[in-house]
């Protein structure tokens, strides 16, 4: 055992950071978080051991928590969809001998890099004010003055949707190097046979990046799920106007840091991991019928 030691000292010496980090920052927190959602935990006493109270509690007396799930679907069915569509439609076009295309695609990619910033939030909020730039373009063109789009609880999550629309650079890189592995003898072939350029895409490129579809569609669907900076910004830290942007992980930080009810927030975060897991599942489990790896399914 001793030498053992001596030869892996230098090792395990280097592997420490990540011992803290897996077991200190992760492991552990997780472990006092399920224990927390079992208690009545406010920060400023000792937790109070409560059972199930706190899962009956959401379910069956917090309204506010049922919209913000409500809330929280509807963006992640709306925005993901969307964005990978969007996300592949740029792909295909940066796929194309053009000039400069190497500025275009980072040009095209710079949005998911500054998205989830701060400073991207503030101005996505100026743009959809009353007298913003979205606004003054839409009565320039038309005459029409717009609403104030994010203080009206009709529009405000739209406008939400299509900034994470709007940070599709991601998906568009991956759906780029999936478009660049196939082969362009599939496509010279189904033009001699007279098929078009829709029936080339539907039968040949969809099938084939159907494994970069599953990809992106499980990563954007997560990250949907937990979308919080940019609503809290927008939002200015309230989910308004009357909570129809109130989303799943910005209700949880109103209740732990806002009302102190950590152990309630704990229940709520097992919940959200608990969706994010049945979903990715659902997700894994109907990829049999529709990913192709090119084995002739």
């Amino acid at each position: 055992m001793k030498k053992f030691i001596a030869n892996n000292a230098a090792g395990y010496l280097f592997l420490l950071p990540w011992f803290f980090g897996i077991f200190g920052l992760t492991l552990y927190p997780m472990a006092m978080s399920v224990y927390y959602s079992f208690t009545e935990f406010s920060m400023l006493k000792p937790p109070e051991w409560i059972g199930v109270e706190n899962y009956v509690r959401l379910f069956t007396n917090d309204a506010r928590y049922l919209n913000s799930l409500g809330v929280t679907f509807r963006f992640v069915f709306l925005s993901v969809p969307i964005r990978l569509a969007f996300a592949l439609f740029i792909a295909i076009i940066m796929n194309q001998k053009l000039r400069l295309i190497g500025f275009y695609r980072t040009v095209y990619y710079i949005p998911s890099l500054l998205g989830g910033s701060v400073a991207i939030a503030i101005l996505w909020r100026q743009l959809f004010l009353r007298d913003g730039v979205v606004n003054a373009f839409i009565l320039e063109l038309t005459g029409w003055q717009g609403p104030a789009w994010i203080a009206h609880p009709d529009y405000a999550l739209y406008a939400i949707i299509l900034l994470g629309v709007w940070q599709f650079g991601s998906s568009m890189i991956i759906f780029l190097a999936g478009l660049k592995q196939i082969p362009v003898e599939y496509y010279e072939a189904a033009s001699v046979d007279g098929a078009t350029k829709w029936q080339q895409f539907l039968f040949i490129t969809i099938p084939a990046l159907t494994p970069v579809i599953f990809f992106n569609l499980v990563m954007q669907m997560i990250s949907a799920f937990q979308s919080f900076t940019q609503v809290f910004i927008i939002s200015g830290g309230a989910g308004g106007p009357i909570d129809s942007t109130m989303f799943y992980s910005l209700y949880l930080f109103i209740t732990a840091f806002s009302f102190f009810e950590m152990g309630y927030a704990s229940s709520m975060a097992w919940i959200l991991l608990t969706i994010i897991a049945v979903f990715t599942a659902l997700v894994f489990k109907s990829s049999s019928y529709w990913v192709s790896y090119g084995e002739g399914r």
